[in-house]
């Protein structure tokens, strides 16, 4: 079942302590993202690269004219929300696309190369036969799909 927030704010059942929840942090989850650049964090994303290795440059991928329109698109679209800007970068990846369930195309960002000179983190992921043990006796399980989750970081 799939649900948007404004439905389940509307929705009258048995789990009023959810909705009371979703009610406190409406403002970080909204239906739609906002057209425009987040403020400042505490924290900066940064990406650590192995002492002595340089970023990488990688040539784009051909694409097909349907793909070339949508890449436009797709790029416009993430300049007017913010997500993007234009930048002078040392770094440079490819893109490619992905079919969606739906027909429509999922740009992808080739970071192959970058991810091998990499410093990794170092942090535990826990098993996922692990989690699930832990929620054998739980009463209710939710999952929360951030919408675009990865231009959020």
């Amino acid at each position: 079942m799939h649900l948007r927030f404004d439905e389940i704010k509307k929705a009258s059942g048995p789990i009023p302590g959810v909705i009371k929840k979703l009610n406190e942090f409406e403002d970080v989850m909204p239906d739609e993202l906002p057209r425009k650049l987040q403020p400042k964090r505490a924290v900066d994303h940064e990406i650590e690269l192995v002492p002595g290795t340089k970023p990488p440059v990688r040539t784009p991928y051909r694409m097909s004219q349907p793909e070339l329109v949508e890449l436009r698109k797709q790029l416009q679209d993430m300049l007017e929300r913010g997500i993007i800007k234009p930048a002078k970068s040392s770094y440079g990846a490819p893109v490619l696309f992905q079919k969606k369930a739906d027909g429509s195309l999922r740009m992808c960002c080739d970071y192959r190369v970058l991810n091998k000179i990499t410093v990794k983190n170092k942090y535990p992921i826990p098993l996922v036969a692990d989690c699930f043990d832990r929620l054998s006796q739980a009463k209710y399980f939710t999952k929360i799909d951030l919408r675009s989750s990865y231009w959020q970081v």
